[in-house]
């Protein structure tokens, strides 16, 4: 969910030699094509007009040929903002070996972060909305149900990356 800090581990897992794809770079494409400023309401325009132009697994369909590419030169590929059940059973069959692992924290967390970002700041209404239009809307719970691993994101930056660096460990046996 928006603001548990699956952004942050996946720099984690990039500082660890992970090859990183980010889906939110294509939000961030389309909004300077289109010529839209970053807001939350642009933001869920571009994601849910994508996913009703090429469907439900839109990100992971736009994503296919980086991932492809990525996938010919390592395999370790960390993929930050896998969001819905449609992207998530898109890509497990076409990589079967795909693990998948959900960062965690309360609402009252998450919000108070995004509510304290420096660029870009939610307001709590729009935190509430957004968390709702992306369990209605992208079904991302889905995705965090059928995650292989859980960290837990409720503490300090420390605590967080010594959650990660255990999933690491099991991910590289």
């Amino acid at each position: 969910m928006p603001g548990a800090g699956r952004t942050v581990v996946s720099k984690m897992f990039e500082e660890k030699g992970f090859y990183r794809i980010r889906f939110g770079d294509i939000t961030d494409n389309e909004l300077k094509k289109r010529a839209m400023g970053r807001t939350e309401e642009n933001e869920r325009f571009v994601r849910e007009s994508l996913r009703v132009e090429y469907g439900p697994a839109a990100y992971a369909k736009m994503s296919l040929v980086k991932i492809k590419k990525a996938a010919s030169v390592s395999k370790n590929i960390v993929i930050d903002g896998l969001y819905s059940l449609e992207e998530f059973m898109f890509l497990r069959k076409k990589f079967p070996e795909l693990v998948m692992m959900a960062v965690l924290a309360s609402p009252e967390i998450r919000h108070e972060r995004l509510i304290k970002l420096e660029n870009n700041p939610f307001t709590l209404e729009e935190c509430v909305f957004r968390d709702i239009s992306m369990l209605e809307n992208l079904k991302l719970g889905g995705p965090i149900c059928l995650a292989d691993y859980f960290a837990v994101n409720e503490g300090n930056l420390s605590d967080l990356r010594k959650s990660a660096d255990k999933i690491f460990e099991k991910l590289i046996k």
